[in-house]
């Protein structure tokens, strides 16, 4: 149900590319299906960190690409037949039905409630809808990365078996400014920082429009990342963003450049309207940021200071927010709690412990 990795953007791919390469050091055999489109010829690893991957074929169309690739990775794993098949997220668990005919047993993990976000249309809702009917009713093991979404769904459908495993952050080193900085021509604290894909559901229009109502202001406005496949709404946010001063786009970052990006920000700022568990916020708070962060459920699950959110959709409250924000910075006793936070109830390794867990349940084997 991922794209694939390494350095593929995506809360899944991320997700998936932290634990399975942990999971390889209990000896398990894991094969990931990732989608060829995304990978030219000379960077389809064939075994990476002990991993191994099989390239699909998947059409690059809005809503087709992940069932298309879903379905053909389940046919194989139906000739295959391994002892698991793990599907992320809902629109890949369309297919859990035919892994329980054939008798294979499968796991689930729910990152979002996709069929929420805004860019869907009435029929992509449908089968996404479906598949969480089939996950839930079918699978033998549903994980869940946050307590919203298992509220969610133990409501739903009265299933009280789901498992939360939340994703986990790696805390990273500072990067002092280099060449990275350089090249947008950016100064040290000198910008506030967005990192997010291209999608309505991330509030990016929100956050361009409060930018813009700031009127000259003494930072700049930096977004990291793009669109999987190019929208309507994707085209709009460059075309709006180039004409204000002030803006830079960056595109896809990914290892140092990313890390310098975060290390040397003023504020980070995340406005979305519906989340999974951000995993981008995760990061900017893991390298002790300053951040400010829309009023969902999902971002009021980490125990942030209540003056770090703004009503969710309120251009106004959120420039006021920004300039006050930006000049308030961060204290380092809240920098150290929310790093303690972080390292106790986001972590890899004891995620990676809990995955096990449910993968020996199904084996009946003892962890």
């Amino acid at each position: 149900g991922i794209r694939g990795f390494p350095g593929i953007q995506g809360g899944a791919e991320k997700r998936c590319e932290e634990l399975f390469t942990r999971l390889t050091q209990f000896g398990l055999d894991i094969t990931v299906f990732a989608r060829k489109n995304y990978f030219s010829r000379n960077k389809r690893l064939s075994e990476w960190k002990k991993i191994k991957f099989l390239y699909l074929a998947s059409p690059k169309i809005k809503g087709i690409e992940a069932f298309v690739h879903s379905f053909l990775s389940t046919l194989v794993c139906l000739i295959k037949r391994p002892d698991i098949v793990h599907y992320q997220n809902m629109g890949p668990a369309f297919f859990v039905p035919l892994v329980k005919i054939f008798g294979i047993r499968s796991v689930v993990t729910f990152d979002s409630v996709n069929y929420l976000h805004q860019k869907w249309n009435k029929f992509a809702k449908l089968v996404l809808k479906l598949g969480e009917f089939f996950a839930v009713k079918f699978a033998d093991r549903v994980i869940v990365v946050s307590d919203t979404i298992k509220e969610f769904i133990e409501e739903k459908y009265d299933r009280k078996d789901l498992i939360v495993i939340p994703n986990g952050i790696n805390i990273q080193e500072f990067v002092s400014p280099g060449g990275t900085l350089k090249k947008y021509n950016l100064e040290p604290k000198k910008y506030i920082l967005c990192v997010a894909r291209f999608v309505p559901e991330k509030g990016l229009h929100d956050l361009i429009n409060a930018y813009k109502k700031i009127g000259n202001p003494n930072f700049k406005l930096v977004i990291v990342g793009d669109a999987d496949i190019e929208t309507d709404y994707s085209r709009k946010i460059k075309t709006t963003a180039k004409n204000i001063n002030g803006i830079v786009l960056t595109g896809i970052l990914t290892g140092k450049d990313l890390n310098e990006i975060y290390s040397n920000a003023g504020l980070f700022v995340l406005p979305s309207y519906y989340e999974g568990l951000p995993i981008a916020l995760l990061e900017a708070l893991s390298y002790g940021l300053p951040v400010l962060v829309s009023d969902i459920p999902q971002h009021k699950e980490i125990p942030l200071p209540q003056f770090r959110y703004f009503p969710c959709g309120d251009v106004e409250k959120l420039k006021e927010k920004i300039v006050e924000l930006y000049c308030k910075g961060i204290s380092q006793e809240e920098k150290e709690f929310i790093l303690e936070y972080l390292k106790e109830n986001y972590n890899w390794d004891k995620s990676v412990k809990k995955v096990l867990e449910v993968y020996n349940s199904l084996l009946n084997k003892k962890v």
